[in-house]
């Protein structure tokens, strides 16, 4: 084992989150990962300073030297506020992709799906996400849904690329392309022009209601499931839920060294880890 130590960026965050983290780095210790955590402070306490991004300018450094940022739950308001942290830091990135693995904690967790095994590829950085809204009267407003081609299949060939480099059978795709035909309709189509330079893996398409239903009843079905901002956090913590608890679905956002489109065997050059699952997220 190396004794040269990693350098990662450290948030503790707010709420539970110090208790999480805590208990998060003495796991990784436990395991014998050499790590050197820097410590930033964010969320509430520098939102209350002043800071509109809830992050001080000067701890992007540390982000962007270290490229590795372990962060606990942090407060976004609900229905006003200030902007979620969170997005800020995907798109001041570029963490275009989160992952999150969920399987099933049985025996330990009591759940109805003992076999759950799959991950949720979401992309991260488009969709409604972008938050642009504005007031069209004094009783109408409107949130831009922005969908791009290279957005779509930048995320689309990472799951294919993630099933591929860890022997999943399947990439399925959630989308609403039977009523949101020219947003969600370019990423299926974007979906099934990928999917066949990946013939050895099995793909397929779900509208995402009756997807999400699936999910909740036959997870196990599933192996990799790729699906928009929106779609995306929302099924994640479906699933984190039957696989156990909400409260123990960890995932990651995940970035490559060029904002173009995701090459393939792309090498990650930037990860921010969550490790619940942000009810504002």
């Amino acid at each position: 084992m190396s004794s040269t130590k990693t350098p990662i960026t450290v948030a503790y965050g707010d709420g539970i989150g110090p208790e999480i983290m805590d208990a998060t780095l003495r796991i990784l210790n436990a395991a014998g990962a050499q790590l050197e955590p820097e410590i930033i402070e964010i969320g509430e306490k520098v939102y209350q300073s002043g800071s509109k991004a809830g992050i001080q300018p000067s701890d992007w450094e540390s982000l962007r030297r270290t490229k590795v940022f372990l962060k606990a739950p942090i407060t976004t308001p609900q229905g006003g506020g200030y902007k979620s942290l969170n997005v800020t830091a995907r798109t001041t990135l570029g963490l275009f992709a989160n992952v999150r693995p969920c399987q099933a904690y049985h025996p330990f967790v009591e759940t109805k799906h003992p076999l759950l095994d799959l991950v949720i590829i979401r992309e991260n950085e488009e969709d409604l996400y972008t938050g642009i809204e504005h007031r069209q009267s004094n009783q109408v407003y409107q949130c831009l849904k922005l969908v791009s081609r290279p957005g779509c299949e930048k995320i689309i060939r990472y799951a294919f690329e993630y099933a591929r480099a860890y022997k999943r059978r399947n990439v399925t795709c959630f989308t609403k392309d039977n009523i949101m035909k020219m947003t969600d309709g370019l990423f299926r189509k974007v979906f099934d022009e990928v999917a066949k330079e990946y013939p050895d893996i099995e793909s397929d398409h779900w509208i995402i209601d009756i997807g999400s239903a699936l999910l909740a009843d036959e997870p196990e079905r599933f192996g990799v499931i790729v699906t928009l901002n929106l779609y995306g956090d929302i099924i994640s913590d479906i699933a984190a839920q039957i696989a156990g608890s909400v409260g123990m679905g960890g995932s990651a956002n995940v970035g490559v060294s060029s904002r173009s489109n995701c090459p393939k065997n792309a090498s990650m050059s930037r990860v921010t880890l969550r490790m619940w699952p942000s009810a504002a997220s």
